[in-house]
């Protein structure tokens, strides 16, 4: 499995501390990169992600969002409806189809 290169913002560089996933995905969902990859592509912070999907009634918390990007958590049907409206992407791209 592939590791998705974030950048490291070290916090004496005015940072917040963000961290490289060091974890290989994990084998709960099919999504969970692809999902990491649209909300990227789309500039996205996952706080944004989380307020659009608050708009469509899918409340999660930010460990949460990060444990489903890591493929850590399994996904609902009703939240991979709204990760794909929030991310202006199909249920079929979500899913590798």
């Amino acid at each position: 499995m592939s590791t998705h290169p974030f950048r490291i913002i070290k916090p004496e560089a005015g940072g917040v501390g963000l961290k490289t996933r060091k974890l290989e995905l994990g084998t709960k969902n099919l999504v969970g990169a692809r999902v990491t990859q649209a909300r990227l592509a789309r500039g996205m912070k996952q706080i944004e992600l989380l307020a659009q999907l608050q708009l469509s009634g899918v409340d999660l918390s930010v460990p949460a969002l990060s444990l489903l990007e890591g493929q850590k958590r399994p996904v609902t049907d009703k939240e991979l409806c709204a990760l794909a409206d929030a991310l202006h992407v199909s249920v079929d791209w979500l899913l590798g189809r």
